[in-house]
């Protein structure tokens, strides 16, 4: 076997984990509000038009990144966002360059855009709570895990990108120069 066939099948396997870990977000995004609301439009919505067309942006937005997200979960890194098959490579291509957690960041949107899109508050509520484990398991978790397996490339990579603001322009390494 070539090293591009065991490649190639490398892409392939992390591809194919990637779309069933698809699930997680989902459900936070999709099925989580759907429980909440019903998708149920409140009569009037606060804010009115301006604010569901935000809300539409913010849904479209957010899928978008969750998809280019897991795209390089697959091609760059060799692996999911899953921590039971995890990257191989420390990613950091894409939108990675602008944040470091552009999933979580982009979950938080689609449902803040549901929020604003329907006029339900309780979207807001849920995910002020929901975001409570979320950070907890980045800061806990997530980030010694990388810390442990990429050393000194995720700690350059921290220093550089900003965990949940995105910024502005994006981290070029040094070696990507």
């Amino acid at each position: 076997m070539t090293a591009s066939s065991a490649s190639a099948r490398e892409r392939r396997r992390a591809a194919i984990g990637t779309a069933a870990f698809a699930i997680a977000p989902a459900t936070v995004a999709g099925v989580v509000p759907w429980l909440l609301t019903g998708w149920e439009v409140a009569a009037p919505v606060p804010g009115g038009v301006p604010a569901q067309l935000t809300g539409a942006l913010l849904i479209g937005a957010g899928a978008a990144v969750i998809a280019n997200s897991f795209v390089h979960f697959a091609v760059e890194g060799l692996g999911t966002p899953a921590p039971f098959a995890p990257p191989k490579r420390l990613v950091v291509g894409g939108l990675y360059r602008y944040v470091r957690n552009p999933m979580y960041v982009s979950i938080a949107a689609a449902v803040a855009g549901q929020g604003l899109l329907l006029g339900q508050p309780k979207l807001f509520v849920a995910l002020a709570i929901g975001a409570v484990p979320v950070v907890a398991f980045v800061r806990l978790y997530e980030e010694p895990v990388l810390t442990r397996k990429f050393g000194a490339d995720y700690e350059e990579y921290r220093r550089n990108v900003p965990r949940w603001l995105p910024s502005l322009t994006p981290w070029r390494p040094e070696d990507q120069e």
